[in-house]
């Protein structure tokens, strides 16, 4: 299927008691849903992922961080999403706990939650079903995944690489503060 190609990056944030940074979207994508913030790579300029999820971290959290701050989680590409794109997203986890919960702005409110309360809240399907699962499975090391996304509202998964971390990611002591 012909259809546009999106590339965005998300990011996966945590306070230094583990709860996870999500963001209650008041946007399309995933209106009403909770994700991780993040945002669309700016191809046009040529801006690469590790630069989109710095720009995305200073514009939706007020957070500045370097690309030293980031680890590449996982990359997710997923087929006919809601037979609308493809997507390909690039997963970093911030290495340095987040410290306050930034303001409400346009794109959405956040919360804390806890990783056992995330089958509670409202995500995006996808999300529910294998990335959050991935994402923990593999934390601190790599994934990459591929999905086919049916009309008819199936999933059609292929984990393409899973590499194990050493343990719950790499955060620091120092801390990551909001403007």
């Amino acid at each position: 299927m012909i259809l546009p190609h999106k590339i965005s990056t998300l990011l996966y944030c945590f306070n230094p008691e583990g709860e996870i940074l999500l963001l209650e979207r008041a946007q399309e994508p995933n209106l009403g849903l909770w994700s991780p913030c993040g945002g669309k790579l700016k191809t046009g300029v040529g801006e690469s992922p590790h630069a989109c999820a710095i720009r995305e971290a200073r514009e939706e959290m007020g957070l500045v961080l370097s690309a030293a701050d980031l680890h590449l989680a996982g990359i997710v590409s997923e087929e006919g999403y809601e037979g609308q794109s493809h997507w390909l997203m690039f997963l970093f986890e911030v290495t340095r706990p987040v410290c306050q919960l930034p303001p409400p702005h346009r794109e959405g409110r956040f919360a804390l939650v806890k990783p056992e309360d995330l089958h509670t809240l409202a995500l995006p399907q996808t999300d529910r079903d294998r990335i959050w699962p991935w994402f923990f499975e593999y934390r601190g090391g790599f994934f990459a995944a591929h999905c086919t996304c049916h009309g008819d509202g199936r999933y059609e998964w292929v984990l393409e690489e899973g590499h194990p971390g050493r343990g719950p990611g790499k955060a620091t002591e120092a801390g990551a503060h909001f403007s």
